[in-house]
C-alpha cells in the first residue's frame, strides 16, 4: 500500500478501546488522517492486539500492558472490565507516551507527537496525556444521541428513569426526547452503579479534552449535536460515516477470519432477495433464543447469510445449529464465522440487515441504503434501534417480550420484505443514504468537519 507524504513532526497517537466496534472506527480515522500526511502510531492493549501486516508499513504499533482479572476479560460485565482497563493502563500508557516524546520508541524524533486521539472511554489515558503536556482528543464511536444520553445519566437516575422498571418502559423521558425509558443505555450484565461511574468519568474526561470527534452526520443528528455544543466547551467534529471516508479494517481483534466465499454465494442470488444477519462481535444470546432465531430465518423461506461467530451462544464456543436446520434451509442459507460486512451490505443481492444496531453496523447500513430489522441487546443499541425504527423509520423491530420467538422473527422479515410499508421503509432509507453521501462530499458537513479537525491537529 502506497504511503502519503508525511509532514515532519506530525505524528498522532491513536488509542482504541480493545473491542472490535471501537477499534474499527478509530483505525478508519487513523487511515483518513494518514492520507492527509499524519504519521500514525497505534497504542493498543496487549489483551487484543491488531495484526500490523494489514496496515501501511509506516504505521507504528506499541503494545500497552494491562493486568485485568482473568474472570473479567471474558465476562459480560463490560462496565467493570472497562473501568479496570482504565486503572490498569494509566501508568504504562503514560510511560510509553513519555518514551515516544523522548524519541526512545522506533527512533522517532523527540517531541514529534502532535496529539493523542483516544476512545472517549479511555479517560485515564487522556488524563495521562494531559499530564505530559500532550493535547488529547476523544473519539465517540457511537452516535451524538448516545453521548447526550451519557451526559444526562446522573439526572436519569435521580429522576428514577433508571433502573428500568417494566411498568414504565414505554414512558417518555422528558430530559432526553425522543427517548422512551426502554431506549436508555444500560448493560444488564453490569451493575448500574458501575456503569454510571464509567459514564461520569467519560463525560468528565471529554470536557477536559481538546475536542470531541463523533462518527456521525450533522444533518442526521443536528439536534443532538447542537445540545452537545451547548453543554461542552470544546470543538465538536461530526465526521461520519467513517466507513465512507476510509478503507475497511480487515483485521479482527478476536482472530476471526472473514469468509469471503459468501460473496461468491451472493453472486448466485437474485438482486434484492437476501437477508444479512449479524449481531456484531460482542452480543450473546441464550441457546433457546439462538434456536428461535434460526427457525425464524428458516420459516421466512427467504435466502440469508448469517454470521454465527464463536461465543454468540452463551456457554458455547461452537455455535452448534439446531438439529435439522441445515437440511431445512439447504442452499438458501449461508452460515459463516465472520463476514466482510462492508462488501456484503454493498452487494446488490442484499436487501435487509437483521442487526443488533451497534452504531458501526447502523452507519454501514445507512451508507449502503440497506433497511434494517432491529434486535438490540445492550448499551447504546436500544437507542440506535429507536432512531432506526421510530424516528428515521428506516427499519422494523423484532417484537420481543421476554425472549425472542421464531414467529416474531418471521413477521418482522415479512413486514420489511413483503409489504407496502416495507417498500416505503426502503425509500426512506435511500433518502437517508443520500444525506450521508452528501455529507462526505467536498464542502459537505462531514468533509468540512474533517478538514477542521485536521487543521486543529496541525495547529496544536
Amino acid at each position: 500500500m502506497a504511503s502519503p507524504t508525511i509532514r515532519a513532526g506530525r505524528r498522532v497517537v491513536f488509542f482504541p478501546l480493545p473491542y472490535q466496534g471501537h477499534f474499527n472506527p478509530m483505525l478508519r480515522l487513523a487511515g483518513a488522517l494518514h492520507a492527509r500526511g499524519v504519521a500514525v502510531t497505534v497504542f493498543h492493549t496487549d489483551l487484543r492486539a491488531p495484526d500490523p501486516t494489514y496496515y501501511p508499513s509506516d504505521y507504528r504499533f506499541v503494545p500497552v500492558p494491562v493486568h485485568v482479572p482473568t474472570e473479567l476479560v471474558g465476562s459480560e460485565d463490560i462496565a467493570r472490565f472497562v473501568m479496570e482497563l482504565n486503572v490498569s493502563c494509566a501508568a504504562p500508557f503514560k510511560e510509553r507516551l513519555a518514551a515516544l516524546l523522548a524519541g526512545e520508541e522506533e527512533e522517532e524524533e523527540a517531541g514529534g507527537v502532535q496529539c493523542v486521539i483516544t476512545d472517549v472511554i479511555w479517560y485515564s489515558a487522556q488524563a495521562a496525556a494531559r499530564e505530559l503536556g500532550v493535547p488529547a482528543l476523544g473519539l465517540m464511536t457511537s452516535s451524538a444521541a448516545s453521548f447526550r444520553n451519557i451526559m444526562v445519566y446522573p439526572t436519569l437516575i435521580e429522576k428514577c428513569y433508571l433502573p428500568v422498571q417494566e411498568e414504565h418502559k414505554d414512558d417518555p423521558v422528558d430530559v432526553l426526547p425522543p427517548f422512551r425509558v426502554r431506549d436508555l443505555q444500560r448493560i444488564e450484565t453490569s451493575s448500574l452503579a458501575d456503569f454510571a461511574s464509567l459514564l461520569e468519568h467519560t463525560v468528565d474526561g471529554g470536557r477536559q479534552s481538546a475536542g470531541l470527534i463523533i462518527n456521525t452526520v450533522e444533518a442526521i443528528e443536528a439536534v443532538d449535536l447542537d445540545k452537545i455544543r451547548e453543554d461542552m466547551p470544546i470543538p465538536v467534529f461530526p465526521i461520519g460515516p467513517l466507513n465512507m471516508v476510509s478503507p475497511p479494517v480487515e483485521s479482527s481483534l478476536y482472530q476471526l477470519q472473514q469468509d469471503r466465499r459468501c460473496l461468491d454465494w451472493l453472486d448466485t442470488k437474485a438482486p434484492g432477495s437476501v437477508i444479512y444477519v449479524s449481531f456484531g462481535s460482542l452480543a450473546a444470546m441464550d441457546p433457546h433464543e439462538f434456536a428461535e432465531l434460526a427457525w425464524g430465518l428458516a420459516d421466512s423461506k427467504r435466502p440469508f447469510i448469517w454470521v454465527v461467530r464463536p461465543s454468540l451462544i452463551r456457554g458455547s464456543e461452537s455455535g452448534d445449529l439446531p438439529e435439522g436446520f441445515r437440511e431445512e434451509i439447504g442452499d438458501r442459507g449461508r452460515i459463516v464465522d465472520w463476514a466482510p460486512q462492508d462488501e456484503v451490505l454493498a452487494h446488490p443481492a442484499v436487501c435487509a440487515f437483521l442487526t443488533h444496531n451497534g452504531w458501526n453496523s447502523t452507519m454501514e447500513a445507512i451508507s449502503q441504503g440497506v433497511p434494517m430489522i432491529s434486535r438490540p441487546f445492550f448499551g447504546d443499541q436500544y437507542g440506535n434501534a429507536m432512531f432506526v425504527c421510530h424516528v428515521w423509520r428506516v427499519g422494523v423491530e423484532v417484537q420481543v417480550e421476554n425472549q425472542l420467538e421464531r414467529g416474531k422473527v418471521r413477521d418482522a422479515i415479512e413486514k420489511l420484505m413483503g409489504s407496502k410499508e416495507g417498500k416505503e421503509i426502503g425509500e426512506r432509507m435511500m433518502n437517508l443514504k443520500e444525506i450521508a453521501e452528501k455529507g462526505i462530499k467536498e464542502s459537505g458537513s462531514s468533509h468540512t468537519a474533517f478538514l477542521n479537525l485536521a487543521d486543529l491537529i496541525f495547529s496544536l
